[in-house]
């Protein structure tokens, strides 16, 4: 089983208070056992999260763990799609629990989105690209976050996540996860506002279907107003 607090001395640079390595700890008990790259279709529970930013009619959603082999295959061709149509990607973190460092890297992940968005993502595009170069060695991801943020110019701090902010918000997004009813990764839903069709389909070949789904959604939602809240 993944105990988040086994992974809390190999943060770069980061040694957490007792209270945080409580709080992981804590989330490792929430935790479902999701399945990586399973096939099954989710069965949804609670829809609030299945729905696009604001200001935007459709939007995909993507519920990832940074450690699983078949996201990082995914992540490209989401990305991709995403460009191509001008679309928000949502990428929400959901933890498998035998996972040596997914959660270290979300909360890695983080705090780089503290620097920008933009090097957030390109952190976690890196860390997919390079996935199985970590086999199941948090030291080895230790590494290659001190070259990524050494090649930008970044010192991380000591202690990098002090309040536990950041531990905090990835395990608001698991249990956002459970409540929308998530149980394997990658799992990708295409959502719209104000659709004629489906608010939310989940696409289960990304590699297969992706585009045809966005294709049918923005029909669905043509002259529809945006999601506005």
């Amino acid at each position: 089983m993944f105990n988040l607090h086994s992974f809390a001395p190999h943060l770069p640079g980061f040694r957490f208070r007792r209270s945080v390595a409580a709080l992981l700890v804590g989330l490792a008990t929430v935790l479902l056992a999701p399945a990586a790259g399973s096939q099954r279709g989710t069965q949804v529970h609670d829809p609030a999260a299945l729905k696009p930013p604001a200001g935007a009619r459709v939007a995909i959603v993507e519920f990832v763990d940074m450690e699983c082999p078949v996201c990082a295959t995914t992540n490209p061709i989401v990305e991709k799609a995403a460009a191509t149509y001008k679309i928000p990607l949502v990428r929400h973190d959901f933890l498998i629990p035998s996972h040596a460092w997914s959660g270290i890297a979300a909360i890695n992940a983080r705090w780089f989105d503290t620097k920008s968005k933009a090097l957030g993502d390109q952190y976690r595009d890196q860390v997919f690209a390079n996935q199985p170069t970590f086999y199941n060695n948090p030291e080895l991801l230790r590494q290659f976050t001190e070259k990524f943020a050494a090649s930008h110019h970044i010192v991380m701090p000591v202690p990098i996540d002090p309040q536990g902010k950041l531990a905090n918000a990835l395990k608001a997004d698991n249990e956002l996860g459970m409540r929308t009813g998530i149980e394997h990764t990658p799992t990708v839903f295409v959502v719209t506002s104000n659709s004629k069709g489906a608010p939310y389909i989940e696409v289960q070949r990304p590699d297969q279907h992706l585009y045809e789904t966005i294709d049918q959604a923005i029909l669905d939602t043509k002259g529809n107003a945006p999601h506005s809240k």
